[in-house]
């Protein structure tokens, strides 16, 4: 489909694996992909993929992060004439004030409407809408619970367990469990509390808490010509304190049956929500194959690679292409889901120590490569990773015919991903590849806690490898040879003892 040239340049209001994602696309589209320049990252590997760097505004701000702040973002693009920006995922990408101030100023935010942020962020509203349009729900407050007395109605009506949420936010917190009426007064308040701090909003809705649900998402399109479709679900299971950590598409829960009721419930919430641009409807599902309207996120998921993989379908392009005015290029029908795919997220986190973060410089890193194989990466060697940003690195990605395929090349492709330097979550993602639950499919979000005996997967001849390599070290400690080739050299050396 032509670009009719009305966004010629882009403004990305992130960085790391995702602003080169967005450059990537842009630059095919041909417009002008902008990064921003900040003095905790001067020479991040995402400024070497855009078409123009430009540094953030040296003014005093009051000690905003650079891409939280708003102000300083809205005038980087009109200083440099630029049509519209991508706030990418996390951030403002679901700041209602940021897409109001982009419109004020006359860019173009790429995500939808101000409303339709406001609107599906406030968990309250946004379950009104799904209600609206008979998505189904789990029982709960009929909106915000606003004193402790109130709270304490709202769980004799529908009794433990509940949980209570923040209205204004999501991603686990301003959220809390209650099993019992003699918790109620210390969770209502802590999560109030904590929705506070996190959104600056005290508001918490209640709602009956489904013990061990699968999650499921579904991922929506619309554009503003009246057009919604879904591009197929996401199994979202895996995952810590609400974190998601390994994803794949499609689920194996689902039936074509059960795919089709979901898909609909989801579309039918878009189109309620008057949705324009690329969204998330995300669902609970029990053991009785029941769903219910968990949430909606209205923007790019970190996720989202793996529906691009069973779909051939470019979702920045699609997000561009909409903000852009034009129509959706396919139809439902058009949409086809082709084999498996398994996203893992590698972190730089101590996965022994609780998922803790870990900084430093990567002294190597190697990737792997081949058919179906893709790696969404933020880092290089000699990257250093600080602790102002996420955790997050880089995401693998593996495409084949179906999930027993997919789950043993997956495996492979951790075997020849390396990073040096820093500790990362790759002994865990292949921790779970090799679980039984997690291969029979029938795990649910209580997967780490319930079933995996071990966090970490322990490489065969492991103890071999390491006297091996200390042999190795000793041999070259006084030769004169670059730390990386030594590193490459190691590697291969663990890829022969692990053949043997």
């Amino acid at each position: 489909m032509k670009q009719k040239n009305k966004i010629k340049s882009i403004l990305i209001a992130n960085r790391g694996e995702i602003a080169i994602r967005i450059a990537k696309t842009a630059k095919i589209m041909g417009v002008t992909a902008v990064g921003i320049r900040t003095l905790k990252e001067p020479n991040a590997l995402y400024l070497s993929a855009v078409d123009k760097v430009v540094d953030f505004p040296d003014i005093d701000n009051g000690g905003i992060p650079e891409f939280l702040d708003i102000e300083s973002l809205v005038l980087l693009a009109k200083r440099n004439n630029i049509d519209a920006i991508h706030p990418g995922y996390g951030y403002l990408s679901e700041n209602a004030q940021f897409a109001t101030r982009c419109t004020e100023e006359g860019i173009i935010f790429i995500g939808p409407s101000p409303r339709v942020i406001q609107n599906m962020g406030d968990k309250v509203i946004a379950k009104e809408i799904a209600a609206k349009n008979n998505v189904p729900m789990l029982g709960g407050s009929n909106g915000s619970v606003d004193t402790l007395e109130d709270a304490l109605d709202v769980a004799e009506k529908i009794g433990f367990p509940l949980i209570i949420k923040a209205s204004a936010g999501g991603g686990g917190r301003g959220m809390r469990v209650v099993y019992k009426k003699s918790e109620m007064k210390r969770m209502y308040f802590s999560a109030s509390s904590e929705a506070q701090n996190a959104f600056n909003n005290p508001s918490v809705f209640i709602e009956r808490f489904l013990e061990n649900p699968k999650h499921i998402e579904f991922q929506i399109v619309g554009d503003s010509h009246g057009n919604v479709i879904h591009l197929g679900e996401r199994e979202c299971s895996v995952q810590r304190k609400h974190q998601k950590l390994l994803e794949e598409a499609p689920s194996p829960a689902l039936s074509e049956e059960l795919r089709e009721k979901m898909a609909t419930a989801a579309v039918s919430l878009a189109k309620g929500a008057g949705y324009v641009s690329l969204g998330t409807v995300e669902f609970l599902l029990d053991k009785q194959g029941n769903f219910f309207f968990m949430e909606m996120n209205t923007r790019v998921q970190v996720e989202h690679p793996v529906t691009e993989m069973i779909t051939g379908l470019d979702l920045i392009e699609l997000q561009i292409r909409i903000a852009n005015g034009e129509k959706l290029p396919i139809t439902q029908s058009d949409v086809k889901l082709n084999g498996w795919a398994i996203e893992c997220r590698i972190n730089a986190e101590d996965v022994q120590s609780g998922f803790s973060p870990c900084t430093g410089i990567i002294k190597g890193l190697r990737t792997p490569e081949g058919e179906g194989i893709r790696v969404d990466k933020g880092v290089v060697t000699g990257s250093e990773i600080t602790p102002y940003f996420d955790s997050m690195v880089a995401k693998l990605i593996v495409h084949a015919k179906d999930r027993p395929t997919v789950i043993e090349n997956t495996l492979k492709a951790l075997n020849d991903f390396h990073i040096k330097g820093i500790k990362t979550t790759i002994p865990f993602c292949k921790a779970v590849l090799h679980n039984e639950v997690f291969r029979g499919g029938s795990f649910d979000t209580s997967f780490i806690e319930k079933d995996m005996d071990s966090l970490v997967h322990h490489e065969k001849d492991e103890a071999l490898f390491g006297a091996l390599l200390a042999i190795t070290n000793h041999r070259n400690e006084n030769e004169p040879i670059k730390e990386e080739k030594q590193v490459l050299d190691m590697w291969s050396l663990r890829n022969r003892i692990n053949n043997m």
